[in-house]
């Protein structure tokens, strides 16, 4: 069956919904038949996201009704209305914006129904759950550590942000190697937590058992780091990791003559930037990084997912059509007054053009809206005609280029030859570039690499992506 495909802009990192805290109290007598966990998949956009109702019975038979989203990290947050009859479950928050509606299934063990947020509506089946909701992730490391790990805090004096993050050393004394690991695209904690995985936790664990030294951080406006990430586009990120190296020199067990960048996605991006302009960057390691400009990495990337989500071919040229008069307005209009009212101009005849058939596909006037704010950001407007080889032409210290085979979200065969041959084109011959087989953006081992796979595998990265990462920095730190 072949699926239908809204305008999507956004470039697909990750997926994040914002919640917000209120609170609800309500009497059922049914309750004691439906307390517990609830958990369904609800997909965005090609990607799975679990959501999960918690449902209480306090004193007095008054119902706590709790969500989380544990792939994004989001846990407890309370609703603000919960209604449970004999056929249903009703489930609201204001604060999201969002709510559940499900019809009961003859044993109470399912609800099916829909999720409404933002004025989209996405089908959800919720199931009732023996225990407690959890998420096997077999490589997150446990204590006790064969390593020491301190909080550590750092500045970017430039731009005023205070940095906080996990500085991991191999041992008590020594004099390590060192890595500073660099999130991909959105508001990211130190860990890269994303969809019930922990990325850079597993990698920083790997790499402190193997002999190097690790520095990971909350984002700018993350965690426990201040700053404004709205506002920032990636070269601002670029002084945060500029920021990090400054203070991983003044560190006691690092080697700072071996102080090198690890950047995944975005962060593939960010890494060469810095590097380009600092000649005491040790090393780099790209996990999924651009090769080509954002504008191009979107394109190839709205094909793919839609290929991978059955969606109608006719479908994917003519959102592939109203995409490229997007990003031609970004580039010709940087006013963004103007640049919006034009937008608008060409999502409004898209909408008319819909053949019979297609109503559902129409965008309503908030979509618009959220749709035009997006592309109009900073970071997009930045990232659209951002072109990687400008400064992958300047990197001169070891570099190391990766990239899943099942990639969709940063294709390898493009990214990885430009990289090469911005390598070439500098005369930069300490570079190794691979395609590894059988992962996908994450690095996880995969069957087809669609985004929807992420958060139901439990490898977090492939052991043999580890094992690479860590014994091609120790040679090139020799």
């Amino acid at each position: 069956m072949k699926k239908k495909l809204q305008i999507a802009f956004v470039l697909i990192f990750g997926i994040i919904f914002y919640f917000e805290i209120s609170g609800f109290s309500q009497d059922h007598d049914l309750l004691g038949k439906i307390a517990g966990s609830w958990s369904g998949g609800l997909k965005v956009q090609g990607i799975e996201l679990t959501l999960v109702f918690n449902i209480s019975l306090n004193d007095h038979d008054s119902i706590t009704a709790t969500i989380d989203s544990p792939d994004q990290g989001a846990k407890g947050l309370p609703t603000s209305s919960v209604a449970i009859t004999k056929d249903s479950l009703i489930v609201k928050s204001k604060a999201l914006k969002g709510s559940f509606r499900g019809a009961f299934n003859a044993d109470l063990s399912l609800a099916t129904g829909t999720w409404k947020q933002s004025g989209m509506t996405f089908p959800l089946e919720m199931k009732h759950l023996e225990k407690k909701f959890t998420k096997n992730r077999p490589q997150e490391p446990q204590p006790p550590f064969p390593y020491k790990e301190s909080e550590v805090v750092f500045q970017n004096h430039g731009a005023g942000n205070s940095l906080a993050g996990t500085l991991t050393l191999p041992g008590e004394s020594g004099n390590w190697p060192a890595a500073i690991l660099i999130t991909g695209s959105g508001p990211q904690n130190r860990d890269e937590e994303l969809l019930g995985h922990k990325p850079f936790l597993v990698l920083s664990d790997y790499l402190a058992r193997h002999g190097i030294a690790v520095l990971r951080y909350d984002d700018r406006g993350v965690g426990k780091s201040n700053g404004d990430f709205k506002s920032a586009t990636t070269a601002d990120f670029a002084t945060d990791v500029s920021a990090a190296i400054d203070f991983l020199k003044t560190q006691k067990g690092i080697d700072t003559m071996h102080i090198g960048l690890i950047g995944h996605s975005e962060g593939g991006m960010i890494a060469p930037m810095v590097a380009s302009k600092r000649k005491d960057v040790g090393f780099i390691v790209l996990m999924a990084g651009p090769g080509i400009t954002g504008e191009q990495i979107l394109v190839l990337q709205t094909a793919l997912l839609a290929k991978a989500d059955s969606v109608d071919e006719k479908d994917i040229a003519r959102v592939k059509k109203i995409n490229g008069e997007v990003y031609s307005i970004l580039k010709k209009y940087p006013d963004n007054a103007v640049a919006s009212e034009k937008i608008r101009k060409v999502i409004h005849d898209y909408n008319s053009k819909l053949p019979a058939g297609k109503n559902e596909d129409r965008l309503s006037d908030k979509d618009i809206d959220a749709q035009i704010e997006s592309v109009t950001s900073p970071w997009f407007r930045y990232f659209l005609t951002c072109n990687p080889a400008d400064y992958l032409t300047k990197v001169k210290c070891p570099l190391l280029a990766l990239n899943g085979s099942l990639d969709m979200q940063v294709p390898p065969k493009e990214n990885l030859q430009a990289i090469e041959k911005a390598m070439i084109f500098g005369g930069n011959s300490h570079y190794a570039v691979e395609e590894i087989q059988g992962v996908n953006h994450l690095f996880q081992t995969a069957k087809t690499g669609a985004p929807s796979e992420y958060s139901r595998i439990e490898e977090t990265i492939s052991p043999a992506v580890l094992e690479k990462i860590a014994n091609w920095i120790l040679q090139a730190v020799k």
